[in-house]
């Protein structure tokens, strides 16, 4: 069995586009129904902010698929304390035998997960046309804010002329990829940024909508964290794509809000295997991924093939 922390998983230097193909090969098990994934539950505290969450998931068949759970815990309030808000850890099978293979005791894994997702569908995006001088915003410059700035500065930095940088706490500019800091501004509304913004993406804490502003006609919003819309915001979006309906209809999601208060249902929206097929042009977009255990589990395993050939890690019996 292979160990993996932190520094092991950044020691693996993977790149974005790895990733990316790695969540594209995840969402075609997923179309071909080739995976096992059951609704993933939560164990609440008394404070409502505060979760654990168990991520099991099966993708391919038992003869060379990949297994296994994430456990994660999201405690908002430990940034106020100087610690990390997640604190994860994951466990990969065999599916031909079960043997646990890796543990990768890290949070990281899943904010590289995060934003791999994120990345997979703004190529899907941006492949049907050559959009360029676009400008972008991020809505929180945490872990999750910092993973996407990087993903786009390797994947997508030729398209943006600006992106705008938003976060309630100082942003810490030495976190800002060089290649494209020439091209980054800090806000400090998020609104100076928001009706400019051909793209949108939400990597906050926030447990409530508070965006209720009318976006960018054409924009493409990608709601990360999946509770910064209000639900009045339903009516500017084209299109609403969800990672699975089952998976983000709950958990006081936006997508849950808007089904119980505008009548939102799975019939309204497309998930992520259908996304390929989607006709974006001139379409404002809404993306809500709940994060999906398959494609933690397909995330892992690539990290975990990585150390294992490269001598990353520690070998434990």
């Amino acid at each position: 069995m292979l160990y993996l922390n932190q520094l092991d998983i950044e020691n693996c230097n993977i790149a974005w586009s790895e990733c990316i193909k790695t969540i594209d090969e995840a969402i075609n098990y997923i179309r071909e129904d080739d995976f096992s994934q059951p609704i993933k539950p939560y164990l609440d505290f008394n404070n409502p902010q505060n979760r654990i969450i168990a991520m099991p998931a099966r993708v391919g068949n038992d003869r060379d698929g990949i297994a296994g759970i994430k456990w994660i815990a999201s405690f908002p309030d430990n940034l106020n304390k100087g610690i990390p808000r997640a604190n994860s850890l994951t466990v990969l099978n065999d599916t031909d035998t079960g043997q646990v293979l890796s543990i990768i005791n890290t949070s990281v894994i899943s904010s590289i997960r995060t934003a791999s997702v994120t990345g997979s569908v703004m190529k899907d995006y941006f492949g049907k046309e050559e959009s360029t001088g676009l400008t972008g915003l991020i809505i929180g410059y945490g872990p999750i804010g910092q993973r996407h700035l990087s993903m786009i500065s390797e994947m997508f930095s030729e398209r943006f002329d600006r992106i705008y940088i938003y976060d309630k706490y100082r942003v810490d500019e030495e976190k800002i990829p060089e290649n494209i800091k020439s091209k980054v501004r800090i806000v400090s509304n998020y609104e100076d940024g928001f009706e400019l913004s051909d793209v949108v993406i939400t990597c906050t804490t926030s447990s409530k909508g508070y965006i209720k502003t009318a976006p960018k006609k054409g924009s493409f919003h990608l709601n990360v964290s999946l509770r910064d819309y209000d639900t009045s915001m339903q009516k500017y979006f084209d299109v609403i794509i969800v990672d699975l309906w089952d998976e983000v209809c709950r958990a006081n999601t936006d997508i849950e809000l808007m089904s119980q208060y505008n009548g939102l249902s799975k019939e309204n929206v497309i998930e992520i295997p259908d996304v390929k097929f989607i006709d974006y042009k001139n379409k404002t977009t809404f993306f809500n991924p709940m994060g999906m255990a398959s494609f933690d589990i397909k995330i892992g395993e690539l990290f975990y093939k990585h150390a294992k050939k490269n001598s990353i890690g520690k070998r434990m019996i």
